[in-house]
């Protein structure tokens, strides 16, 4: 039932005023030199968007040309209907007989030092061989395979061999447990598992192959297990279900024919787990999909022919699959893939790898730059970033003082920041700048991309004005968007489509500055309730962040007989700075300061770690119990440190 707009409203106090305007250098050369240009294309785009989308396909290889546009009945979309191709060769295939065909696609590097360079000709070939090994293996178009791989070349292979003959792959990030890959197994209905006997994390070996080997017990659906070796870990190799990569590449050929698609058949499944409940299956498909994020990736990373593109995101998140493995080899790029962790082994590895590989584009999350934030500038000072001309974050709002640090001490204040914003159920990037267009404001995703009606509404789904905290919605359908939930429609009507009737229901909370500027401030299920105002998470976690002596924090509620709520930071201190009642304080006065009164801390607990997904994200659902002295209830497999939760319950402030 619809609530009054008054009730609801989100409040927003914090400002930022500082601006950046893209360089006469960097414009000059940008494929948007100046936002007069971006403008009129986003007018005539949000206008009429099928011919804006049906240019960008244009540029991919079909094999059919499709008949229609867009086919749309709420909540369900058909993007270039009856148009055949295939994602592999979209991929692959047609950069094989130009410049592209010898140039490199994929440079990896592994975390004990590994070096290896994929051109396309020999990433094709590798594709191809591991193709006829999944059909080989009884794999058929339709099939759904389940990938828990290592980040190494091998991973992306599977993937391209997957969308090569029509099989749907479903990627398991490598440090989830057993019981998370049998339940995306039991739910995906996969037959086949790609894995290997180990990977390498922090020095130490993950036991894939054993995880799997856990999570298949009794479990009869899924027939093969194909393992890869990196790291010669000694494993368990069932009779008759398992083979090994290497063992089979032996039995067939290096070349196969890429199986043209319909637009709309499936090319990947990806979980996203919810704050309860079993993980959400989100599925898209081929044409829409590849579309976006081929479009996204040239436009809004600005790419060039001689860039050496760095996303650090693991492929077993969205992230990896559009902006490490589609968008990049659709467009022809080369991509640095690491396979290990930041801080191994010593804090400078991302910096060690973008001086001698040359690195142009990096695009990052802000978990991650507040860690280098933490760790201290005196590493990356250590090395020549200056080949750096473009970086990008991805995954949360950045709060405007990461965003400055990273400007300052990555970028040298010269290369702009693409603070992008979208989903693992947009698929591709929604919201963000174009680099040599848009003025920059350090914590903004600024406007949207071409062809996205995104808006902020109140509970009624009317537009609220400027300064004004509502929800974030989409309300035309875009060619990237996930099509349903797998096997579960009803979830995914109720989950995205039920709150704000006929709009696409993002989740979070935002507000739009006069300029009309998209500032993300958090989950909706995350606002605060103080003493009748809602406040947005990400405001009063900038506030605290800049605080010279605070490197991360997460803000909760906690129930307040008299406010309703109670404000609870958890707060993680830079190098150099100790805990104590007097920082204690200095720090809710300087939130007040920056903020008001309504949003200074009740409690600051200071903690070493914050509790987060494997992905980076702070879990503040279970912050939220740790607040209320509950008990860890809820889903919990995706937590990246279980002895967090314990530290938590014992901090005191």
């Amino acid at each position: 039932m619809a609530k009054t707009s008054e009730s609801t409203v989100i409040e927003s106090h914090l400002t930022e005023n500082r601006v950046f305007k893209p360089s006469k250098e960097f414009s000059k050369n940008a494929h948007f030199s100046n936002l007069a240009a971006y403008k009129k294309l986003l007018a005539q785009s949000i206008k009429s968007p099928e011919k804006f989308w049906a240019k960008e396909a244009a540029s991919l290889l079909w094999s059919k040309k499709w008949t229609q546009v867009l086919k749309w009945k709420a909540p369900f979309a058909k993007w270039f209907v009856g148009g055949r191709l295939n994602a592999s060769e979209n991929c692959l295939d047609r950069h094989l007989t130009g410049p592209h065909r010898n140039k490199a696609a994929i440079i990896w590097e592994g975390e004990p030092g590994e070096k290896r360079t994929l051109t396309y000709h020999q990433l094709h070939r590798e594709v191809c061989l591991f193709a006829n090994i999944l059909k080989r293996n009884g794999v058929k178009s339709g099939d759904r395979v389940l990938i828990y791989m290592p980040l190494v070349p091998e991973a992306a292979i599977a993937m391209l061999a997957c969308a090569r003959i029509g099989a749907v792959h479903n990627v398991v990030f490598g440090g989830f447990s057993s019981e998370s890959i049998k339940d995306r197994i039991m739910d995906s209905g996969a037959s086949v598992v790609v894995t290997a006997d180990g990977g390498y994390r922090r020095g130490q070996i993950v036991p894939l192959k054993q995880n799997v080997d856990q999570a298949l017990a009794g479990v009869k659906q899924v027939r093969r297990v194909i393992v890869f070796r990196r790291t010669h870990l000694d494993i368990h190799i069932e009779e008759g279900r398992d083979v090994w990569w290497h063992r089979e590449a032996e039995y067939v050929a290096a070349n196969c024919a890429p199986l043209a698609v319909d637009s709309e058949h499936p090319l990947f499944i990806l979980y996203t787990s919810g704050s309860t409940g079993k993980p959400k299956g989100i599925l898209h498909t081929t044409g829409g999909y590849l579309t976006q994020t081929a479009a996204t990736t040239k436009y809004v990373f600005d790419l060039r022919e001689d860039d050496v593109y760095w996303c650090t995101a693991d492929i077993g998140w969205v992230t990896g699959h559009s902006y490490l493995v589609y968008g990049p080899l659709a467009n022809g790029a080369t991509c640095l893939m690491y396979e290990g962790a930041p801080n191994w082994p010593e804090p400078d590895r991302f910096w060690k790898l973008i001086a001698e590989y040359g690195v142009t584009i990096l695009y990052t999350a802000p978990t991650a730059i507040r860690a280098f934030m933490k760790w201290g500038d005196e590493w990356p000072r250590k090395h020549d970033l200056s080949s750096l001309r473009l970086l990008g974050t991805v995954g949360e709002p950045i709060n405007p003082e990461a965003w400055m640090w990273y400007f300052k001490n990555i970028g040298k204040s010269r290369c702009p920041i693409v603070d992008t914003w979208w989903q693992t159920e947009t698929g591709a990037i929604m919201i963000a700048p174009l680099p040599g267009a848009t003025p920059l404001k350090p914590g903004t995703a600024t406007l949207p991309f071409f062809g996205i009606d995104a808006a902020i509404v109140d509970d009624n789904g009317k537009e609220v004005g400027p300064m004004e905290g509502g929800k974030l919605v989409v309300r035309k359908p875009w060619p990237s968007m996930l099509r349903t939930i797998y096997g579960d429609t009803p979830r995914f009507r109720k989950q995205y489509w039920s709150e704000v009737k006929g709009f696409y229901f993002t989740g979070d909370g935002a507000r739009r500055d006069k300029d009309g500027y998209f500032w993300i401030v958090g989950r909706i299920d995350d606002v605060l309730n103080v003493a009748g105002h809602r406040l947005g998470t990400a405001e009063v976690e900038s506030a605290l962040v800049a605080h010279p002596g605070v490197a991360e924090a997460a803000v909760v509620g906690r129930p307040d007989d008299i406010k309703g709520q109670a404000v609870v930071a958890f707060v993680t201190l830079r190098s150099g700075h100790k805990a104590g009642k007097d920082l204690s304080e200095a720090i809710r006065k300087h939130v007040a300061q920056s903020i008001g009164a309504i949003a200074k801390p009740d409690d600051i607990r200071f903690t070493d770690v914050l509790p987060k997904t494997r992905s980076g994200k702070i879990m503040r659902r279970l912050l939220k119990q740790v607040a209320a002295g509950k008990a860890i209830t809820g889903d919990t497999t995706t937590l990246e440190d279980f002895s967090v939760l314990a530290k938590l319950g014992a901090a005191q402030e």
